[in-house]
């Protein structure tokens, strides 16, 4: 069951002028609980000072280190990349106010967008703060496995807007042979490599072949914004890329147009299951099952509410739901019956959830 930890902070270090990248300590008695896999994220939530009924902040920030071997010593520290969002609360903070030894209240690791060491050629096609997942994915990849290689594909704004520069010039020089890197600036022109300009379909579907065995990759990864991971998807269909072969994480959404808020049937109810805990509540008119979840059960996990993080993934075991959107869950978890609380809302009168599957 994910739990919130405080953890303090022993480094904020400058990646860009708009980006930092936070070390947390992991004390000794909470290591095995921040075990994590390559590619997951952790939620960091921040109490609002003043604010009525306990108001909170939370925001889901991508681990950047190697993830521990499963046989191994578990993490020590945590590091995740943050950059500032226009108007972003949490940002902001990080970026102007969060310093050495502060405590952050941080929740254990989540997340599938992740890869599981093992020999073969995977790639992935990030934008902007989307290499942070992936830079765990390839250095925990390319450390474990030395029959594995990656093409790592990256675009940004400018050589100055991009994060982890130096960590991934690193990984390149140590793993010359099997690292093969890709970078493409959408607003600057290179000295050599690719011309400047977006990584849209018509360009990847184009691109790609010319770099790799597309055939023959076992696994993409595709993070960042949401129209770069759309195209990207969309370029690698076309080129015979089975679904099952593609993982996206998106990173950032426009907001949705406003959902006309659809009439709760009559004394509807959820029954959830959560930490090995259940409990039956009504569920109010306009409300998601996880507001009514929380109304009665605060542990629920949560952290975006968008339907992009993941976090409230639960299994739909009765009922009907409608969700108003979902950018986390693969075809294949819709289909085994998971759901996100944060977006669903009843059909029939009695639904029942179980956090725990």
């Amino acid at each position: 069951m994910a739990r919130f930890h405080a953890l303090p902070v022993a480094a904020v270090d400058r990646l860009t002028d708009d980006s930092v990248a936070l070390t947390l300590t992991v004390p000794a008695e909470l290591r095995e609980q921040y075990r994590h896999a390559p590619g997951q994220h952790l939620a960091l939530r921040r109490r609002v000072d003043g604010a009525e009924n306990g108001e909170e902040i939370r925001r889901t920030y991508s681990i950047c280190s190697p993830a521990p071997a499963p046989d191994g010593e578990a993490p020590r520290t945590l590091r995740v990349g943050v950059r500032l969002v226009d108007g972003g609360a949490f940002s902001t903070y990080a970026l102007k106010e969060i310093n050495v030894g502060d405590e952050l209240e941080v929740m254990t690791p989540a997340g599938r967008f992740t890869l599981d060491p093992a020999p073969g050629l995977y790639a992935a096609i990030v934008g902007g703060s989307g290499i942070t997942p992936v830079l765990s994915i390839v250095s925990t990849l390319l450390e474990r496995e030395p029959q594995a290689r990656f093409c790592l594909m990256r675009s940004d704004r400018t050589a100055a807007s991009t994060m982890f520069l130096d960590e991934v010039a690193d990984l390149k020089d140590r793993h010359p042979q099997r690292l093969q890197l890709v970078t493409v600036l959408s607003r600057e022109e290179q000295q050599a490599g690719l011309p400047s300009g977006r990584l849209d379909q018509e360009r990847l579907t184009g691109l790609l072949p010319a770099l790799l065995p597309v055939e023959r990759v076992a696994g993409w990864f595709l993070c960042g914004p949401f129209g770069l991971v759309q195209g990207a998807e969309r370029a690698l269909r076309g080129l015979g890329v089975a679904r099952t072969r593609i993982h996206e994480e998106i990173f950032h959404v426009d907001a949705a147009a406003p959902v006309a808020a659809a009439a709760v049937p009559a004394h509807s109810t959820v029954t959830a299951r959560l930490d090995g805990r259940g409990g039956t509540w009504p569920v109010q008119d306009g409300e998601s099952l996880l507001e009514a979840v929380l109304r009665n059960r605060s542990d629920a996990p949560y952290a975006c509410k968008g339907g992009v993080c993941g976090t409230c993934r639960a299994f739909l075991v009765t009922g009907e739901v409608r969700m108003d959107r979902n950018f986390a869950l693969e075809p294949e978890e819709t289909e085994a019956g998971y759901v996100l609380a944060c977006q669903s809302h009843p059909v029939t009168e009695k639904v029942e959830l179980d956090f725990d599957r």
